[in-house]
Protein backbone atom coordinates (compact mmCIF):
# COMPACT_ATOMS: atom_id res chain seq x y z
CA UNK A 1 0.00 0.00 0.00
CA UNK A 2 3.03 2.72 0.86
CA UNK A 3 4.97 2.02 -2.74
CA UNK A 4 1.68 2.24 -4.21
CA UNK A 5 0.48 5.55 -2.27
CA UNK A 6 3.70 7.38 -2.77
CA UNK A 7 3.55 6.56 -6.85
CA UNK A 8 0.43 8.30 -6.99
CA UNK A 9 1.14 11.23 -4.69
CA UNK A 10 4.45 11.75 -6.72
CA UNK A 11 1.78 11.36 -9.99
CA UNK A 12 -0.55 13.58 -8.31
CA UNK A 13 2.45 16.51 -7.87
CA UNK A 14 3.71 15.78 -11.52
CA UNK A 15 0.35 16.73 -12.83
CA UNK A 16 -0.14 19.74 -11.03
CA UNK A 17 1.59 23.00 -12.20
CA UNK A 18 3.34 24.82 -10.31
CA UNK A 19 1.80 27.99 -8.16
CA UNK A 20 3.43 30.91 -5.93
CA UNK A 21 2.41 29.35 -3.13
CA UNK A 22 2.33 25.96 -1.24
CA UNK A 23 -0.58 24.16 -2.24
CA UNK A 24 -2.39 22.10 0.08
CA UNK A 25 -2.97 18.20 -0.37
CA UNK A 26 -6.47 16.80 0.21
CA UNK A 27 -7.59 13.31 0.05
CA UNK A 28 -11.09 12.73 -1.20
CA UNK A 29 -12.80 9.60 0.15
CA UNK A 30 -15.94 8.62 -2.14
CA UNK A 31 -18.73 6.65 0.02
CA UNK A 32 -21.42 4.08 -0.40
CA UNK A 33 -24.30 2.21 1.12
CA UNK A 34 -24.57 4.35 3.52
CA UNK A 35 -28.19 5.89 4.41
CA UNK A 36 -27.23 9.59 5.51
CA UNK A 37 -30.94 10.17 6.67
CA UNK A 38 -29.95 8.01 9.40
CA UNK A 39 -27.87 10.41 12.28
CA UNK A 40 -25.79 7.66 13.32
CA UNK A 41 -23.82 7.22 9.80
CA UNK A 42 -23.16 10.42 9.46
CA UNK A 43 -19.58 11.64 11.19
CA UNK A 44 -18.42 14.52 12.84
CA UNK A 45 -14.84 13.69 13.80
CA UNK A 46 -11.20 15.12 15.14
CA UNK A 47 -8.14 13.28 13.94
CA UNK A 48 -4.47 14.30 14.90
CA UNK A 49 -2.30 13.51 11.71
CA UNK A 50 0.71 11.83 12.19
CA UNK A 51 3.18 13.76 10.36
CA UNK A 52 0.63 17.44 11.19
CA UNK A 53 -1.29 19.75 8.55
CA UNK A 54 2.25 21.27 7.99
CA UNK A 55 0.61 24.66 8.20
CA UNK A 56 -0.01 26.96 10.92
CA UNK A 57 -4.12 26.75 11.82
CA UNK A 58 -6.02 30.13 13.22
CA UNK A 59 -6.23 29.69 16.50
CA UNK A 60 -8.23 31.55 19.23
CA UNK A 61 -7.91 31.27 23.23
CA UNK A 62 -10.88 31.95 25.50
CA UNK A 63 -9.13 32.27 28.72
CA UNK A 64 -8.96 34.17 32.48
CA UNK A 65 -5.95 33.27 34.60
CA UNK A 66 -4.13 31.53 31.53
CA UNK A 67 -4.30 35.03 29.97
CA UNK A 68 -0.39 36.32 29.96
CA UNK A 69 0.54 32.54 28.28
CA UNK A 70 -2.55 32.81 25.67
CA UNK A 71 -0.66 36.70 24.19
CA UNK A 72 2.76 34.78 24.24
CA UNK A 73 0.94 32.73 20.82
CA UNK A 74 -0.34 33.50 17.86
CA UNK A 75 -3.92 32.92 18.49
CA UNK A 76 -6.74 35.49 19.00
CA UNK A 77 -7.15 36.18 22.63
CA UNK A 78 -10.40 36.67 24.28
CA UNK A 79 -10.52 37.46 27.88
CA UNK A 80 -13.74 36.45 30.47
CA UNK A 81 -14.27 40.05 30.62
CA UNK A 82 -15.20 40.32 26.81
CA UNK A 83 -17.86 36.99 26.74
CA UNK A 84 -20.82 39.09 27.43
CA UNK A 85 -20.27 41.85 25.19
CA UNK A 86 -18.80 39.66 22.09
CA UNK A 87 -22.54 37.61 22.61
CA UNK A 88 -24.18 40.50 21.77
CA UNK A 89 -22.37 41.72 18.51
CA UNK A 90 -23.37 38.35 16.63
CA UNK A 91 -21.94 39.54 13.31
CA UNK A 92 -18.03 39.95 14.97
CA UNK A 93 -18.79 36.44 16.57
CA UNK A 94 -19.94 34.86 12.92
CA UNK A 95 -16.70 36.72 11.66
CA UNK A 96 -14.58 34.76 14.11
CA UNK A 97 -16.42 31.36 13.73
CA UNK A 98 -15.94 31.68 10.18
CA UNK A 99 -12.02 32.86 10.62
CA UNK A 100 -10.73 30.49 13.14
CA UNK A 101 -9.52 26.87 12.73
CA UNK A 102 -9.55 26.28 16.66
CA UNK A 103 -11.24 27.61 19.22
CA UNK A 104 -9.87 26.43 23.05
CA UNK A 105 -11.68 27.32 26.75
CA UNK A 106 -10.35 27.68 30.23
CA UNK A 107 -12.62 24.72 31.58
CA UNK A 108 -14.11 26.73 34.18
CA UNK A 109 -15.33 29.23 31.58
CA UNK A 110 -16.87 27.19 29.53
CA UNK A 111 -20.58 26.92 30.87
CA UNK A 112 -20.30 30.55 30.39
CA UNK A 113 -18.88 30.72 26.96
CA UNK A 114 -22.41 28.57 26.44
CA UNK A 115 -24.02 30.90 27.84
CA UNK A 116 -23.10 34.23 25.71
CA UNK A 117 -21.56 32.34 22.50
CA UNK A 118 -23.48 29.06 22.35
CA UNK A 119 -26.33 30.02 19.71
CA UNK A 120 -23.72 31.30 17.15
CA UNK A 121 -21.04 28.88 18.04
CA UNK A 122 -22.75 25.52 18.72
CA UNK A 123 -24.56 25.12 15.13
CA UNK A 124 -21.39 25.71 13.53
CA UNK A 125 -19.31 22.86 15.43
CA UNK A 126 -16.63 26.03 17.16
CA UNK A 127 -17.86 25.43 20.45
CA UNK A 128 -14.18 25.64 22.30
CA UNK A 129 -11.97 22.95 23.74
CA UNK A 130 -11.98 23.13 27.09
CA UNK A 131 -8.23 23.39 28.39
CA UNK A 132 -8.14 21.59 32.11
CA UNK A 133 -7.95 23.57 35.31
CA UNK A 134 -4.33 24.42 36.23
CA UNK A 135 -3.27 23.37 32.18
CA UNK A 136 -1.30 25.04 29.73
CA UNK A 137 -2.30 26.64 26.49
CA UNK A 138 0.92 25.33 24.53
CA UNK A 139 -0.03 21.61 24.05
CA UNK A 140 -3.13 22.50 22.47
CA UNK A 141 -1.40 25.03 19.85
CA UNK A 142 0.80 21.85 18.98
CA UNK A 143 -2.67 19.69 19.05
CA UNK A 144 -3.82 22.37 16.07
CA UNK A 145 -1.01 21.84 13.92
CA UNK A 146 -1.83 18.25 13.66
CA UNK A 147 -5.94 18.27 13.55
CA UNK A 148 -8.05 17.84 11.36
CA UNK A 149 -12.07 17.34 11.14
CA UNK A 150 -13.31 14.49 9.08
CA UNK A 151 -17.16 14.84 7.97
CA UNK A 152 -20.09 12.88 6.46
CA UNK A 153 -23.40 15.39 6.41
CA UNK A 154 -25.47 15.53 3.55
CA UNK A 155 -23.69 14.45 0.80
CA UNK A 156 -21.30 10.90 0.90
CA UNK A 157 -17.83 12.38 0.65
CA UNK A 158 -15.33 13.11 2.74
CA UNK A 159 -12.20 15.69 2.01
CA UNK A 160 -9.79 16.09 4.49
CA UNK A 161 -6.56 18.13 4.12
CA UNK A 162 -3.62 16.02 4.93
CA UNK A 163 -0.81 18.17 4.10
CA UNK A 164 1.52 20.95 2.29
CA UNK A 165 2.95 21.16 -0.98
CA UNK A 166 6.21 21.62 0.69
CA UNK A 167 6.60 18.42 3.01
CA UNK A 168 7.75 15.21 2.02
CA UNK A 169 5.80 12.71 -0.27
CA UNK A 170 6.45 9.93 2.62
CA UNK A 171 4.59 12.31 5.02
CA UNK A 172 1.90 13.36 3.08
CA UNK A 173 1.97 9.07 2.88
CA UNK A 174 1.42 8.52 6.35
CA UNK A 175 -1.11 11.07 6.81
CA UNK A 176 -3.44 9.35 4.12
CA UNK A 177 -2.49 6.17 5.41
CA UNK A 178 -3.70 7.23 8.83
CA UNK A 179 -6.98 8.69 8.03
CA UNK A 180 -7.64 5.89 5.67
CA UNK A 181 -7.36 3.42 8.42
CA UNK A 182 -9.52 5.88 11.02
CA UNK A 183 -12.43 6.38 8.95
CA UNK A 184 -12.66 2.55 8.15
CA UNK A 185 -12.54 2.56 11.67
CA UNK A 186 -15.33 4.68 12.25
CA UNK A 187 -17.67 3.42 9.00
CA UNK A 188 -20.59 1.05 10.26
CA UNK A 189 -18.94 -1.62 7.20
CA UNK A 190 -15.41 -0.35 6.98
CA UNK A 191 -13.95 -0.62 4.00
CA UNK A 192 -16.84 -1.75 2.10
CA UNK A 193 -18.50 1.76 2.68
CA UNK A 194 -16.02 3.49 0.71
CA UNK A 195 -16.27 3.44 -3.31
CA UNK A 196 -12.80 4.98 -4.10
CA UNK A 197 -10.08 7.54 -3.03
CA UNK A 198 -8.19 10.46 -4.74
CA UNK A 199 -5.24 12.87 -3.89
CA UNK A 200 -4.98 15.77 -5.26
CA UNK A 201 -2.68 19.54 -4.47
CA UNK A 202 -5.65 22.55 -4.41
CA UNK A 203 -5.27 23.49 -8.01
CA UNK A 204 -4.18 20.33 -9.56
CA UNK A 205 -6.48 17.35 -11.30
CA UNK A 206 -7.25 14.28 -8.91
CA UNK A 207 -5.28 11.23 -9.01
CA UNK A 208 -6.72 7.91 -8.16
CA UNK A 209 -5.63 5.61 -5.15
CA UNK A 210 -5.52 2.05 -5.08
CA UNK A 211 -7.54 1.42 -2.00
Amino acid sequence: MEEEFLKEIREAKEKSKKRKFAQSWDLIINLKNLDLKKPENKLNLEFSLPESRGKETKVLFIVDTLLPEAKKTDGMVIGKGDLERLGKEKKILKGYADTYDWWFCEAPLMPLVGKTLGVVLGPRGKMPKPIPPKGSVMPFVEMAKRMVKIRVKDSPVIQVPVGTENMKEEQIMKNVIAVMNFVKEKLPKGKINIKDAYIKLTMGPPVKLKV
